[in-house]
């Protein structure tokens, strides 16, 4: 027998207690974005809305919905830096989301390290044992079916500069469970870890 469905259209909502969406495209891993106006105000944000979206050229990027520091930032400088977050860095990725004006330096509200970066003027978090140095590719305002634009803007960015703990790295190659990721999941405050635990493999076919 099939099983019983809950169906809806988004449009008419979804006549649950919560969104489903967040949680059924998830876990989703983590945008810890570091940017700087061009007049060098630090920021720092999570976005849940993130992933990579090439291979060669590397490009990642996530969507801020509605305009907030981070956009303006990279609208005015066209750079960022993106930060793993790790289990360990959850409480400062969590103290670095609290709704601050933009003189707020979030380094400092959640008590991390700004690391100068190689190639862009946006500092990474020292604490993060990754980052990715980004310049931005494409700032896309998002529209629904009608043409109707909505407040959220894709920003992608082309990694020009990577940074990889070298614990992480044995045998040259990168140990995601070491690592120990932390991917959002729904609900108004679901989180993941990821470990060896949830390691399986599967080679593709011939």
């Amino acid at each position: 027998m099939p099983e019983a469905m809950h169906s809806y259209e988004p449009r008419n909502g979804h006549g649950l207690r919560h969104d489903p969406f967040n949680a059924i495209i998830g876990p989703r891993p983590i945008g810890w974005i570091s940017s700087q106006s061009r007049d060098g105000a630090r920021n720092l944000a999570p976005y849940s809305f993130f992933n990579a979206f090439n291979y060669s050229p590397p490009i990642i990027g996530f969507a801020s919905i509605g305009r907030k520091d981070t956009l303006r930032n990279i609208e005015q400088t066209g750079e960022f830096v993106w930060n793993l977050a790790t289990r360990e860095l959850a409480g400062a990725m969590n103290l670095s989301c609290a709704a601050a004006a933009p003189q707020v330096d979030e380094f400092e509200l959640a008590l991390l390290t700004p690391a100068d970066s190689r190639l862009v003027a946006p500092p990474r978090v020292a604490e993060s044992p990754v980052a990715f140095e980004c310049r931005s590719t494409q700032i896309i305002q998002l529209s629904g079916l009608d043409g109707i634009k909505v407040a959220t803007w894709l920003v992608l960015g082309e990694v020009i500069a990577v940074h990889i703990a070298e614990r992480l790295l044995p045998g040259g190659i990168y140990d995601t469970a070491a690592a120990a990721h932390i991917l959002r999941g729904g609900g108004a405050a679901d989180y993941f870890s990821i470990g060896p635990e949830q390691l399986f493999r599967m080679a593709r076919p011939d």
